[in-house]
């Protein structure tokens, strides 16, 4: 296992890898913790800003292209951009059942499934962790 890949990356690809390594911690602790309290809220509130930092990079990041420059992953990057503001607008409204759901939704999707293709062959992180 080595970082050198994804240190030679461009930095938009490092800035997205490491919000998105960073969210999926985040998101563990989260899962953990006791829900209500003023460090889920803080925790949360850096975990929504990471995953916006995420989704926001993968507009910039083409290397693979279906659509002109585009890939499916960019849906899930609108859709997480739209989903994030109304979780927290969920939690805000005290609609704790939705809110949960949501965030266990973008935590699955956007960063475990979406996550696991970045382990293919020929993918940077494959290169970072099977050499």
């Amino acid at each position: 296992m080595s970082l050198k890949p994804l240190l030679d990356a461009a930095p938009v690809i490092q800035l997205h890898a490491f919000a998105a390594m960073a969210a999926f911690a985040l998101g563990l602790i989260q899962f953990a913790a006791p829900k209500g309290t003023l460090p889920h809220r803080a925790v949360g509130w850096g975990w929504v800003l990471l995953m916006a930092a995420v989704a926001l990079s993968s507009f910039w990041i083409h290397t693979i292209r279906l659509w002109g420059p585009w890939s499916p992953i960019h849906i899930l990057s609108i859709v997480t951009l739209l989903a994030l503001p109304s979780a927290v607008l969920a939690a805000h409204r005290h609609r704790v059942d939705r809110h949960k759901r949501a965030m266990s939704i973008l935590f699955v999707a956007a960063l475990v499934v979406a996550g696991l293709f970045t382990f293919l062959p020929g993918r940077i992180m494959h290169a970072v962790v099977f050499g």
